[in-house]
């Protein structure tokens, strides 16, 4: 039995069970960057088929501050010193514009690459993180469900772990289906050896000459994988990350995705959107960080015909109230936008505009089923019939790729 099916198998039921509960509980499979590698070369990904790279804000990231309505009156009117004026943001057209440190995004829009899907949400919203995070990922907004909209369609093609990679801190419940759940690879975890032993090991990723195909990826991976440990861990003077846990995850996904490890589903993370009070710096600077991971990711991926094939979705749990609170802050609202990106995506804006005036008890009324969006993504980029992951749902959203 090779490396790669015991990890498919064995390892896969001994750490998870065969629910999604016991898969949650114990974290699912834990993989080593020895056995990706090793995956990639018994059974290297397709180089045609699409990978999607799942990024989620938790919190609830505020819409309004991110694709910002700056020349609507009634939005500078409900936020007052919360508010950006129009010459302050990024202008995307139609009286929209990105948040000011979002700059790398503004470019990919530039170049075709961002699409900004708008207005999304699902009926009948809740206002708690931990329901509304939970619909996003099961994505069932009627009922509860014990299985995350991944980890059905890992149930529906398939048995190996390996096809799905958290590389978050913890196994988010969209990858834990019925039958199977992703493996994981906690970048925030890794440790390298120190001293000379250490050294030694990052000897490991020169190159030689004369050496081959395989032998060179093996001394890249290596290359990437100190990067990735070096990124986790670098910050400025004032603690605030220079270059933080984002970038490193996407560092390390890249790698996966460029080495051709047969995976096609990954998930990154980044928190801090419960922006209560005191909003504009704080999200502000995550979005500066959020934009300093993903632009560089997206044009590295640029490069590679591997990398071409990889699209990205971000969202969060729910947007903000419209009107600021009393501490500089917004509370707990509804739809909101959500960002898709990549080689073969249709730059843009998708679906229409919340009203500002036109609202449901203070929050915005949603204009797109972020159902139609997994369906999209679903049949897409995985090429997976969306009814086997989003059962009852018909919608999608069409246009979405080029």
């Amino acid at each position: 039995m090779t490396i790669v099916q015991q990890v498919n198998r064995r390892r896969f039921l001994t750490a998870t069970g065969v629910t999604a509960a016991a898969a949650l509980a114990a974290g699912a499979t834990q993989v080593d960057w020895g056995h990706l590698m090793t995956a990639a070369g018994e059974n290297p990904l397709d180089p045609g088929a699409g990978v999607l790279v799942v990024v989620t804000l938790y919190g609830g990231n505020d819409g309004l501050n991110t694709v910002v309505p700056a020349s609507d009156s009634a939005y500078l009117n409900a936020r007052s010193e919360l508010a950006y004026k129009p010459e302050e943001v990024l202008d995307l057209g139609e009286g929209l514009g990105l948040n000011p440190g979002m700059k790398g995004f503004k470019s990919l829009w530039d170049g075709g690459q961002l699409a900004v899907l708008r207005g999304v949400g699902y009926p009948k919203p809740d206002h708690s993180h931990f329901r509304s995070m939970a619909i996003w990922q099961t994505a069932s907004p009627e009922t509860s469900v014990p299985t995350g909209w991944l980890g059905r369609w890992l149930d529906a093609t398939g048995d190996d772990p390996l096809r799905a990679v958290s590389v978050d801190p913890v196994l988010p419940p969209m990858l834990a289906g019925e039958r199977t759940a992703a493996a994981s690879l906690p970048v925030g975890g890794l440790k390298l050896p120190e001293g000379a032993l250490g050294k030694a090991f990052e000897g490991l990723g020169a190159g030689q000459a004369g050496e081959g195909f395989w032998q060179a990826r093996a001394a890249r991976s290596v290359n990437d994988l100190h990067r990735a440990v070096r990124t986790v861990g670098s910050s400025t003077k004032d603690g605030h990350k220079a270059k933080g846990e984002l970038a490193a995850q996407l560092d390390v996904v890249a790698g996966l995705i460029e080495a051709g490890v047969p995976s096609r589903v990954y998930s990154v993370s980044l928190g801090g959107f419960d922006t209560h009070a005191d909003e504009r710096g704080t999200q502000q600077r995550l979005l500066t960080e959020l934009d300093g991971a993903l632009t560089p990711f997206a044009q590295r991926l640029a490069k590679s015909d591997r990398g071409k094939q990889a699209t990205v979705l971000v969202y969060s749990e729910f947007g903000r109230r419209v009107t600021a609170n009393a501490s500089q802050g917004t509370d707990h609202g509804t739809a909101g936008p959500v960002f898709v990106l990549g080689s073969k995506v249709k730059g843009g804006f998708h679906g229409a505009e919340p009203s500002l005036t036109d609202l449901d008890d203070g929050d915005l009324k949603l204009t797109t089923d972020f159902r139609d969006v997994y369906a999209s993504l679903v049949e897409d980029v995985l090429g997976t019939d969306a009814g086997k992951v989003l059962p009852g749902h018909s919608g999608r959203m069409d246009g979405l790729f080029t």
